[in-house]
């Protein structure tokens, strides 16, 4: 008779206790949650940051976990214990995600309209540079034909020498050899 009261009133106790919001107690230095925000936000993105230029020898190197902890002032286990205990709250911790969700399209976005606009730029500077070889390619076609003009006037000027060459040499020994200097 007395197993008949005291399990149910054991599994009612075990209800009440396990209704109780908070399960894991809250740590002594306890992050912000703000502040806790923050810091998941900047590890994504140095995480992201390490995937995409991974590549290069020194992403390996930096150490992402102890620069967020020197930017914030906290240790390791100051950041694992509030982790868990937001962790705990599984609501709560899905709108800090959905924030910081939130915070990395914006940037995302940011990001995007600053490479179309840099994508931009690099085409114009691109055309204005085929421009500039367009003009200095006319520049040098004009100077070469002025070169080839020049170079035709001078073979012709020649050729009419050349062929009135012994009319020259004739005059030039008829002359006196003293009147020709």
């Amino acid at each position: 008779m007395k197993t008949k009261i005291i399990l149910p009133l054991f599994v009612f106790c075990a209800i009440l206790m396990s209704c109780n919001k908070e399960i894991i107690k809250t740590p002594d230095n306890l992050i912000e949650q703000d502040k806790m925000v923050d810091i998941m936000y900047d590890l994504s993105l140095l995480s992201a940051m390490k995937i995409q230029y991974s590549s290069m020898p020194d992403t390996e190197a930096i150490n992402s976990n102890e620069y967020i902890y020197k930017k914030y002032k906290i240790d390791s286990l100051q950041f694992v214990q509030s982790n868990i205990y937001y962790a705990s709250d599984t609501k709560e911790y899905q709108k800090m995600i959905l924030e910081i969700k939130t915070r990395l399209d914006k940037n995302k976005s940011t990001a995007d309209s600053i490479f179309k606009i840099k994508e931009k730029k690099d085409l114009l500077v691109k055309k204005k540079q085929e421009k500039l070889k367009q003009i200095r390619l006319k520049d040098s076609i004009s100077k070469i034909k002025k070169e080839i003009k020049t170079a035709s006037d001078s073979i012709k000027k020649y050729k009419f020498i050349d062929s009135h060459w012994p009319l020259y040499i004739d005059e030039y020994l008829k002359t006196p050899y003293l009147k020709r200097f």
